[in-house]
């Protein structure tokens, strides 16, 4: 059985790394870690300062001593488009060969300037056609994620859908009743991933190009102070000095929350108003942004759900010799890296 790649999660604000053996009771996590890049580094998933994420890929490697080199990634943003299609009924082959010629009916790109690949989701509907999830991908942002890894030194094995890797993470977490429809939500600091998953199978996913960085530059603008300051309130880590967080930052918080979960509720009123027997039961949160409790109470009341957390090493072995503190401090940030972490070298 070939060993697991390293989940490389490469985010607008940060890279992680997640590392996992399989162990006799299950899975255990060996190494996690994150390292900070400088604003502006990536924009809506493309990589504007190569130089910057090779030397962050760099010092997290070192400073995590990790000696493996095969790595998964995943992309995601604008140069990602995810759409769900019926075709007719054909042998697997011959819709290898047709899925090109497929795609350009539903993809706003060049055939030639993206990279298409597919999942079957419903061999045979009710109409007697195939369902599946088309993935294309602009083929200049892969070849520059895939450039990176190597300028670090790393083999990439592995590119996956930011969405799909989410998935992936919190589906080794948590079991669903067959019934059951989540929605999947990894708020990220400039882009967030909404993924609808019903039985194991992604039922709708969109990118949203919001996410964490609108609380803190709109504490940033609103309060005068600086983005590490801002970044401490958003998370409720900051007080004045009598110790307690302004008024004027719970306001900030609260709108900001009322506008990212707007963006969200848009979302899942397409899919329920496109999609037959919809029932959404629970929205699930990841990404930095997901400790945000006026997130979630915005996200409850828009969409009168129920709204948790995602644990990430909810069904994970911990090594002993990692600090216990500083994972579940960080554990919603992990489930793109995490979901990346279970891809073995030449996955489909």
């Amino acid at each position: 059985m070939a060993k697991n790649c390293i989940g490389l999660d490469i985010g607008s604000s940060s890279i992680k790394a997640v590392q996992v053996r399989k162990s006799r009771s299950g899975l255990q996590l060996t190494a996690f870690g994150m390292q900070p890049l400088v604003p502006q580094t990536i924009v809506d998933g493309a990589i504007m300062d190569q130089a910057a994420v090779v030397e962050a890929i760099r010092a997290l490697w070192s400073r995590l001593r990790l000696r493996q080199k095969d790595v998964a990634i995943a992309i995601a943003g604008h140069s990602v488009i995810i759409k769900k299609i019926a075709v007719p009924q054909m042998r697997a082959d011959d819709l290898a060969n047709q899925i090109k010629q497929e795609a350009e009916h539903h993809i706003p790109f060049a055939k030639d300037d993206v990279e298409i690949d597919y999942h079957v989701v419903t061999p045979q509907n009710a109409m007697g056609q195939t369902e599946l999830l088309l993935v294309a991908a602009k083929k200049e942002t892969v070849a520059d994620y895939v450039q990176v890894v190597r300028d670090a030194s790393l083999s990439p094995q592995v590119v996956d859908v930011a969405a799909f890797a989410s998935q992936n993470g919190f589906e080794l977490n948590y079991s669903l009743d067959p019934r059951e429809t989540a929605v999947v939500i990894t708020v990220g600091a400039a882009i967030s991933n909404i993924n609808i998953v019903k039985g194991g199978a992604s039922l709708f996913t969109r990118d949203v190009t919001i996410g964490g960085n609108a609380f803190t530059e709109e504490i940033q603008k609103k309060l005068g102070v600086s983005a590490d300051e801002a970044e401490a309130y958003k998370v409720g880590g900051s007080y004045d000095e009598n110790g307690v967080v302004p008024q004027e930052v719970e306001r900030i918080v609260e709108g900001v929350g009322e506008v990212i979960a707007g963006e969200f509720q848009r979302s899942l009123d397409f899919f329920m108003a496109t999609t037959a027997d919809a029932n959404i039961t629970r929205v699930c949160l990841a990404g930095g942004t997901a400790k945000v409790a006026a997130l979630h109470r915005a996200i409850e009341r828009r969409s009168r759900l129920t709204v948790e957390v995602i644990d990430c090493w909810k069904r994970v072995e911990i090594d002993p010799g990692l600090d216990r503190g500083y994972l579940a401090a960080h554990g919603p940030e992990a489930l793109v890296g995490l979901g990346l972490a279970l891809r073995s070298p030449g996955d489909k």
